[in-house]
C-alpha cells in the first residue's frame, strides 16, 4: 500500500539534523521508488556533518553542500513503483526489473555530453557530476534524493543494479563501498612496468581501517597480497582488520610521523611496502604515506574526498624515490556487478556479516552520527528505515 507521506533525516547544516515528511513521489515513466531496506553512513558523510563540504575541489565539478540534504549513498532497497520504460532500461547489466526486485544504485549522476564522459571511462571525472546524498538539496523536487529516507526517488538517468537472491541487504549494503576498492584494480594495471604497482605477493599498507579502509584490506587480500599491514588509532577496528586479512597492525596512537614510517619499514624488510593507500580522510596521514612506501612504489590517496585542508610536503622525497602518488576520487559505475559478486563468493570464508555493527531509525539519525564518531566501537552504522 502506498503511503500518503515519507520520512527523510535531514541535515540542515553541520552538526543540525531533523526528521521531515515530504509527499511520496511519482516514478512517472521512466523512473522509479525504491523502498530502502538500509544505507549506510560513509566518511563523506562525517566530513559534511563537521563542515568539510567542498567535494571535487579545484575541478570543474567543484560543489558545496546545499543544505538542507537528506544525506545516504550506500543504497539497498526494494522496487515499490517503476515506469513502464524503466523495467527494461534502467538496470545497469540489461536485467528486467519489477516491483519487489532489490536492488543498489550508483549514487552518481553523470551528465554523459562533457569532455570526461567521451573520453574518460572507469573512475568518473565527469564535470557536472551530482551524486545522491551530497548535491541534491532535500528542498528540491522531487525532494526523496538521498538514502536516509524511507523511500526513495530514483532518476531515469541513475545506474541501478539487480542484487542476487543470495545476497542479503546486511551484504549488499556494501555494495558501493565494495567498489571503491577498485582502487587497488588499478594499482593492478601498473604491475606490468617494471618494478611498479600490486603484483601478485605485493605488501600493502593501509591508512585508517575504517569502513573504507577495512573492505581494502579485504580486497588485497583475495587479490593476492603479500604481507598487509594495517594502521589506526583504535583497536578495535585493527582486530576487525585481522580478521578480514591484515598480517600486522599498528595502533599509531602517540606516535609522531618518523615512528609511523620507521614502524612500516621495519615489518616490510627496511624498504618500505609496494603500495600504501590513504583511506583516513586527514590530510596529514599523506606526508605519512609518501614516505612509507618503497623507491618506486606506489602511493594511493583515496580517503581525503572533502577539501580538508593543506599538508606541507617535500618534492624531493617524490622524485628521489620515485614514487608514484594517484589520486583516486569516487568509485567506477561498471564495478558494481564485480563487487556485488565478491562479496556473495567470500561471505562465508570472512566474517562480512560483522561489518554492519549498529542500526538507527530514520528519526534517529542524529544519534546515529554521534555513534560513528566512536571508533572503538562501531565499523558500519546504518539507517535502517
Amino acid at each position: 500500500m502506498t503511503p500518503n507521506s515519507v520520512k527523510a533525516a535531514v541535515m540542515t547544516g553541520p552538526g543540525r539534523m531533523e526528521t521531515r515528511s515530504y509527499p511520496y513521489p511519482d516514478a512517472g515513466a521512466d523512473g522509479m521508488v525504491m523502498k530502502i531496506e538500509l544505507c549506510g553512513i560513509c566518511g563523506t558523510d562525517k566530513h559534511t556533518w563537521r563542515g568539510e563540504t567542498t567535494q571535487y575541489g579545484g575541478t570543474p565539478a567543484e560543489t558545496t553542500t546545499p543544505f538542507p540534504i537528506i544525506p545516504g549513498h550506500e543504497i539497498v532497497g526494494t522496487v515499490a513503483d517503476i515506469g513502464r520504460g524503466a523495467m527494461s532500461n534502467l538496470e545497469y547489466t540489461g536485467k528486467p526489473l519489477k516491483v519487489g526486485d532489490r536492488v543498489v544504485m550508483c549514487p552518481d549522476i553523470l551528465c554523459g555530453k562533457c569532455w570526461y564522459c567521451r573520453n574518460s571511462f572507469g573512475f568518473p571525472l565527469c564535470e557536472n557530476i551530482r551524486g545522491y546524498g551530497n548535491h541534491f538539496t532535500a528542498d528540491e523536487a522531487p525532494h526523496l534524493l538521498g538514502g536516509w529516507s524511507e523511500y526513495l526517488y530514483v532518476r531515469p538517468d541513475a545506474f541501478v543494479y539487480k542484487v542476487p537472491d543470495s545476497l542479503d541487504a546486511e551484504l549488499a549494503v556494501l555494495t558501493e563501498l565494495m567498489a571503491v576498492t577498485f582502487n587497488l584494480d588499478k594499482a593492478k594495471e601498473f604491475s606490468a612496468m617494471d618494478g611498479e604497482g600490486f603484483g601478485s605477493g605485493a605488501s600493502i599498507a593501509v591508512q585508517g581501517v575504517g569502513p573504507m579502509g577495512l573492505l581494502h584490506v579485504f580486497k588485497a587480500r583475495i587479490m593476492g597480497a603479500g604481507d598487509i599491514i594495517a594502521l589506526d588509532r583504535s583497536d578495535f577496528r585493527l582486530a576487525m582488520a585481522r580478521k578480514f586479512g591484515a598480517d600486522h597492525t599498528i595502533n599509531i596512537t602517540g606516535m609522531g610521523d618518523e615512528e609511523i614510517i620507521a614502524r612500516v619499514r621495519e615489518v616490510s624488510e627496511g624498504r618500505g611496502v609496494d603500495v600504501a593507500l590513504e583511506c583516513t580522510g586527514y590530510p596529514e596521514a599523506v606526508m605519512q604515506g609518501v614516505q612509507m612506501v618503497r623507491r618506486g612504489g606506489m602511493y594511493i590517496v583515496a580517503g581525503v574526498f572533502a577539501d580538508v585542508g593543506h599538508i606541507t610536503l617535500n618534492p624531493h622525497h617524490i622524485a628521489a624515490r620515485q614514487v608514484r602518488i594517484v589520486g583516486m576520487c569516487n568509485h567506477p559505475s561498471r564495478g558494481y556487478p564485480a563487487s556485488m559478486k565478491l562479496l556473495e563468493k567470500f561471505k562465508d570464508i570472512y566474517p562480512l556479516r560483522e561489518f554492519v555493527t549498529h542500526r538507527f531509525k530514520v528519526e534517529d539519525a542524529a544519534a546515529a552520527m554521534t555513534q560513528v564518531q566512536d571508533l572503538d566501537s562501531c565499523m558500519k552504522i546504518v539507517i535502517a528505515p
